[in-house]
């Protein structure tokens, strides 16, 4: 599949064992099998060209051979069952000085809200690489997710999920309200409660780091006093794709009161730092007259 998809064009991000193509974040691939962490499908070669590609089964197979020039591909190495790695959270920094400064100086993000998820347990630096990490707890408080995501000014982010995390359990805050607000990232889930704070820990939140399905429903599972869904995801073309297949699982699981709540910005963190400089104009433009 990665060589394929190489020729082709494509890029590709790192993602643990996997590959995870740059065009699509959602979709990752493995010796000759892909998955779609979106909508949960995946499958070898064949089914890969065919989905998005939109050709036929003899036209996938043609494709895959070069217009029947018989072009060969390195064959991915035989399967092996590989035992899952177990989950270590990483270590905890002394401090978190560069944490605070990356998520409330470059990112926007208010400086108490910060402080309520360190003070849970939810959020520190990493000792060995100062990355910020994101913590998820299972519902007897045992921490069973970590996400890591980098502070550096330099180089491209890093972002990725410690291995053998629990899909269900991903960063999140339980309230008491009905309401359950759902994101993609950590990141994006704070800066929207930067910009709603009016008894902001009343409501439950959810960063799906992603866009699979699992720790919105484990949520909603030990939650059974949330009745309104409000699904914030990215306003790309990834995101609204994710909130129509979000919204049908959750119509599945009888959830009616759902709505669509989209930043007008790309994301929640790019609406929060653009409402932050047009304040910053505005009082700059008061100060001249």
């Amino acid at each position: 599949m990665v060589e394929l998809l190489r020729r082709r064009g494509e890029k590709f991000l790192p993602s643990g064992r996997d590959k995870r193509l740059a065009s699509d974040h959602s979709v990752t691939v493995r010796g000759n099998q892909w998955f779609d962490h979106a909508t949960g499908e995946g499958g070898l070669a064949v089914d890969f060209v065919r989905r998005f590609y939109g050709v036929t089964f003899p036209e996938a197979v043609t494709f895959l051979l070069d217009g029947e020039q018989g072009k060969a591909y390195h064959a991915a190495t035989e399967k092996a069952a590989v035992p899952p790695k177990p989950f270590i959270v990483p270590l905890k920094n002394d401090s978190m000085r560069r944490v605070y400064a990356y998520l409330t100086q470059r990112r926007g993000i208010d400086r108490e809200i910060v402080t309520s998820f360190a003070q849970a347990g939810l959020l520190y630096e990493d000792a060995e690489h100062h990355n910020a990490v994101f913590i998820g707890k299972d519902e007897h408080g045992i921490v069973r997710h970590a996400h890591k995501r980098s502070v550096n000014s330099e180089g491209k982010a890093f972002r990725i999920n410690v291995e053998g995390s629990d899909p269900r359990c991903s960063f999140h805050w339980m309230g008491t309200s009905d309401r359950l607000y759902v994101f993609e990232a950590p990141i994006d889930l704070m800066s929207f409660i930067s910009l709603h704070q009016e008894e902001w820990q009343t409501h439950s939140y959810a960063a799906l780091c992603g866009t699979a399905e699992h720790t919105m429903l484990w949520m909603l599972e030990q939650n059974p006093q949330i009745q309104r869904v409000a699904l914030c995801l990215d306003s790309d073309k990834a995101g609204q794709k994710a909130v129509e297949r979000l919204t049908g699982i959750l119509r599945e699981y009888c959830y009616t009161d759902v709505t669509p709540m989209l930043p007008e910005a790309k994301d929640w963190n790019d609406e929060l730092m653009a409402r932050r400089d047009n304040a910053n104009e505005q009082i700059k433009s008061m100060q001249m007259l």
